[in-house]
């Protein structure tokens, strides 16, 4: 047994009390405090999931000495500045994805958190997940022959409501920093960054991007066909194609879930998986092994990748 890493929350939506739940099934952290704008809603937060401390701002969360790291999950436009006050008090950082709203912020960050000697991570929360490490494990040991093309998609169906944070402006709504960054952070983790990018972007009605369709390029001549909207339930699965054989992720490929492979002349193997939870708390587990071990950044999730995927995104939402 270790002594549990303390993890002071910033934000109280729907993704941290998940975050929170999930670490119930870990002994590696514990939710010990949480940051709102307001008492109020940080009471709220830590009456539902019994975290003791709270306080009604974040400057007061990530100045507690009991903190010994902190879990940013407030929208998006608010990553930066959030996560930049929490490496100013020298705490370690876990950053809801998409990772900023820039890759200038994301740069900016990562300078920061190396200055400091300061463990930061995208919480790109699937890049954790026991499926996909199986699925890395199969992709480099060449099982399926030279990688060919990628397809991955991910959309949902929300009301027209221009106050609700995907349709919002003012809180980085669009479908791809929100849906899209899935997908693209998926293709990324096979494949790296892309040479040749070429999309097309429609907005949603109240002007952020709505649905996008992405082809990736790579120097090998591989390709990665990407999708997402927020108008209509897809059907969230990734396939991998290579000469020799693929992989089916079921869905949704970005959660806990299965996969097969299916080799060129049809045979077929099935992956099973079985976790406790949502899923989230592999992200936690990663964070306090890199912190154990005294690692500033994940090798699962690199800071340098994160900045890559928010260029990535940035030359897609150029489309639009």
């Amino acid at each position: 047994m270790t002594t549990p890493l303390r993890w002071g929350i910033v934000g109280t939506g729907g993704i941290a009390h998940r975050f929170v739940q999930d670490l119930e099934f870990t002994d590696e952290g514990v939710a010990v405090a949480v940051g709102s704008r307001t008492l109020e809603s940080a009471n709220s937060f830590g009456d539902a999931l019994g975290v003791a401390r709270r306080y009604g701002s974040y400057e007061e969360l990530v100045a507690d000495p009991d903190v010994d790291a902190v879990y940013v999950a407030t929208p998006h436009p608010f990553h930066h500045d959030n996560a930049r006050l929490a490496l100013e008090h020298d705490k370690p950082v876990l950053v809801e994805k998409a990772f900023t709203m820039t890759s200038a912020e994301a740069r900016d960050l990562v300078a920061l958190a190396r200055s400091r000697r300061l463990f930061l991570m995208e919480a790109m929360w699937t890049r954790f997940l026991p499926h996909v490490k199986a699925v890395r494990e199969i992709v480099a040991s060449g099982q399926l022959g030279d990688l060919v093309v990628l397809f991955a998609d991910h959309g949902q169906w929300f009301a027209h409501d221009a106050s609700f944070r995907l349709f919002a402006p003012g809180l980085g709504g669009g479908a791809l920093l929100d849906l899209g960054v899935y997908p693209v952070s998926f293709a990324s983790m096979i494949f790296g960054p892309p040479q040749r990018i070429a999309a097309m972007v429609d907005p949603a009605f109240t002007g952020v991007d709505g649905q996008t369709s992405m082809i990736f390029g790579y120097a090998n001549g591989a390709q990665a066909v990407l999708s997402c909207t927020s108008s209509a339930r897809t059907p969230t699965r990734a396939s991998i194609m290579g000469t020799d054989a693929r992989i089916e992720i079921e869905e949704s490929f970005y959660r806990p879930t299965s996969f097969s492979t299916i080799s060129r002349d049809g045979q077929t193997r099935e992956y099973s998986f079985t976790d406790e939870g949502g899923g989230l708390r592999h992200q936690a587990i990663e964070a306090a092994r890199c912190l154990r071990a005294g690692e500033i950044e994940s090798p699962l999730m690199p800071l340098d990748e994160s900045i890559q995927i928010m260029e990535t995104m940035e030359k897609v939402l150029a489309y639009l």
